[in-house]
């Protein structure tokens, strides 16, 4: 489904960004992975390359300007294309009152989560542009649709991160450029499950408030972001795509 694409994956080392990963490079696809988690990013790239699949990481802080600068340098230098990018790289943070966050919480979470993601999305639109098109892959959340009692910080930043996902949809669709959000519930991963430090119970309040009864797995959404970077979702751009369970609707 995805053979001769090359795909650009950020947090890439856990959680969905590390069944993305499997699936993706499954599919035929070759990968560039990304993490600030360097031993674990190579762990991975260590893996897949065993099994034959081609695939880089880089460690990159997406926060960070100039690394991401030399990224994508990198990519326009050494891949003909960049099909597919998936931002998928983001943190949380522990549930408090929005006025109980303080200072330096929300500007890490904003800047990892929604500016580290623009400053991904303007290379990768400048590549794709001059380059004959490309497919770009937000991770929004649920919590970006809806309000999200006490993940303030984190809400306001997958609000963010869907505004840009629309904006550049609309921008974009005539240099051949999709641009879509995925906006998952709580997902059984290893950032949801750190909240249960602060919250014991908060996997199983958050599994009876979903209309299915359960936590969403890593690989329903690696199964999505497959499908939207394949050509059977070329007509779909500009969304912010629910993988909820019913907890949207």
């Amino acid at each position: 489904m995805l053979s001769n694409k090359t795909i650009l994956l950020t947090g890439a080392s856990a959680g969905i960004g590390r069944e993305a990963a499997k699936v993706l490079a499954s599919e035929g696809a070759t990968l560039i992975l990304v993490d600030y988690d360097e031993e674990q990013g190579k762990g991975l790239e260590k893996e897949l390359s065993a099994e034959g699949y081609p695939c880089t990481f880089v460690k990159v802080d997406i926060s960070k300007t100039k690394e991401v600068e030399a990224l994508f340098k990198m990519i326009d230098q050494q891949y003909s294309k960049l099909d597919c990018a998936i931002n998928n790289a983001g943190i949380a943070h522990p549930l408090l009152p929005l006025a109980k966050i303080d200072e330096q919480t929300f500007d890490r979470v904003i800047n990892i989560n929604l500016k580290g993601t623009w400053l991904c999305m303007k290379h990768e639109l400048d590549i794709m542009s001059r380059k004959g098109g490309g497919n770009i892959i937000n991770m929004a959340s649920v919590a970006g649709l809806n309000s999200a009692a006490f993940f303030g910080a984190y809400a306001a930043s997958k609000h963010g991160v869907i505004g840009l996902t629309k904006t550049a949809a609309v921008e974009y669709a005539k240099y051949n450029i999709r641009v879509n959000a995925l906006c998952p519930s709580p997902i059984r991963t290893p950032m949801f499950e750190s909240l249960q430090q602060a919250a014991p119970d908060v996997v199983t309040k958050v599994a009876e408030s979903n209309p299915m009864q359960r936590l969403g797995e890593p690989e329903e959404i690696a199964a999505a972001i497959a499908w939207l970077c394949s050509d059977s979702s070329k007509f779909i751009t500009g969304t912010a795509i629910p993988i909820d369970g019913g907890y949207c609707a």
